[in-house]
């Protein structure tokens, strides 16, 4: 009898910020989500290479704590103001080369395609995507907002950023980008 064999991945999401830089790290076994562990880098007030040497040594020790397999980031939106989004950029760039410098394949995803994956719209708010993140990983509480998205993002990519449709949510339908139990909707007794 040939059994499948069925790999544990771990993925490591991160939401880069230069105040915050959320990361969150999701097992992915089959069809099967397990949070593993999601915080905040906090990034200390002061000169730009500073912050960005605290969020490359900070994710370097997530890295070698949790030993993730892949990592997931979120891309760049263009912001209103330039000198906004060339600041991100450099936050991002330092996200990356704490993946890299540990030799880890990096995959990356917009806004849109993340929130899509986990909530259905690519236009969920923050709130609806701590919530999804929360039912999808059966946590007891919302993460915070930043966690929640390095959540997300790992998330997207262990399904393949192909959205909801990639999860195992049997017994589940979306509603106005929310999860419902089919049974409350009458679906399933």
């Amino acid at each position: 009898m040939n059994a499948a064999v069925v790999i544990t991945k771990r993925i490591l999401g991160i939401d880069p910020g230069l105040r915050r830089t959320g990361f969150g790290i999701v097992d992915v076994r089959g069809q099967t989500l397990t949070y593993v562990t999601s915080g905040i880098v906090r990034v200390p007030p002061g000169e730009l290479p500073d912050r960005l040497k605290a969020i490359l040594d900070c994710l370097g020790q997530v890295i070698v704590a949790h030993a993730p397999m892949q990592v997931s980031i979120e891309k760049i939106f263009v912001n209103v103001n330039p000198q906004s989004t060339l600041l991100l950029g450099q936050a991002r760039g330092a996200a990356i080369c704490a993946a890299v410098a540990h030799d880890l394949p990096v995959s990356e995803y917009t806004a849109q395609q993340v929130k899509q994956a986990v909530a259905g719209n690519g236009q969920a708010n923050k709130q609806q995507v701590q919530q999804m993140v929360r039912r999808l990983l059966g946590l007891a509480a919302d993460p915070s907002p930043d966690a929640a998205d390095a959540l997300a993002c790992a998330i997207c990519h262990a399904h393949g950023g192909q959205g909801l449709g990639a999860l195992a949510t049997a017994g589940y339908r979306m509603r106005r980008g929310r999860l419902v139990s089919a049974r409350a909707l009458g679906v399933v007794e």
